[in-house]
């Protein structure tokens, strides 16, 4: 990991994810429902954003989203995801 990914700055809502994740299907799903403008990040596609996710949770586990407030949530209820979207003016 290096100190440049952990500062990376988000501009919208980000999601680390993969197809076979059914976490990330869900946390996907959500995110579709309610209309958020994300960007969706495949870690099977892109070899480096497994490494960038990990280095902003410090985990390997997935789906990681990332606010543009700097939060980030690893695995998220659809409950949690969604109060902290909805506090954050995302949605």
């Amino acid at each position: 990991m290096s100190d440049a990914s952990t500062t990376e700055v988000f501009d919208k809502v980000t999601m680390f994810g993969a197809g076979w994740c059914r976490d990330c299907r869900r946390s996907k799903a959500l995110l579709d429902t309610l209309g958020v403008d994300y960007e969706y990040v495949d870690v099977e596609q892109d070899l480096s954003a497994a490494d960038r996710a990990e280095a902003i949770s410090g985990r390997k586990n997935i789906p990681v989203v990332v606010l543009p407030n700097g939060k980030h949530f690893v695995e998220p209820s659809d409950a949690e995801l969604r109060a902290e979207l909805e506090a954050s003016g995302a949605v």
